[in-house]
């Protein structure tokens, strides 16, 4: 992949992480990055090991995570403040990713926040979700 790629991949990368509430799809970010859509997505996947979507819901998510963990916010206007649409979409994707339900990790959240620093609470928290590939690597093994 060459230098130039990697400078435009990264710009289009920053969008997401700084605008991840706003509406974002693939076609927009790759005329960011001078890209078709396709080749973008191909880009991108090889340059950070995840589809952009992936990446965005990813940072949508750690977002909501922190909504939901230090505001007194309900599940539904934390799915609505990180730019997400769909209710079930966002609660599939933050359970894949955090391990619990977004009403499971707002409950269990307050219930111990007085007695965990929140430097630690937010890296054991952080989303750890695994890729497509990573998964189809462990059902292999299995």
């Amino acid at each position: 992949m060459q230098r130039e790629d990697l400078v435009r991949l990264r710009r289009a990368r920053d969008r997401m992480d700084r605008d991840f509430a706003e509406p974002l799809d693939v076609p927009s970010l790759a005329a960011e990055a001078l890209m078709s859509p396709g080749h973008f997505h191909r880009m991108f996947r090889e340059a950070y090991g995840e589809t952009p979507y992936q990446h965005l819901m990813t940072r949508r998510i750690e977002r909501a995570a922190s909504l939901l963990r230090h505001g007194d916010v309900s599940v539904t206007d934390a799915c609505m403040a990180v730019g997400c649409t769909s209710l079930g979409s966002f609660s599939s994707r933050f359970t894949e990713l955090m391990g619990v339900t977004p009403s499971q990790f707002r409950a269990s959240s307050h219930e111990g926040a007085a007695s965990i620093p929140s430097c630690v609470a937010k890296e054991a928290e952080r989303p750890r979700g695994r890729s497509g590939s990573e998964k189809r690597v462990e059902d292999a093994r299995a």
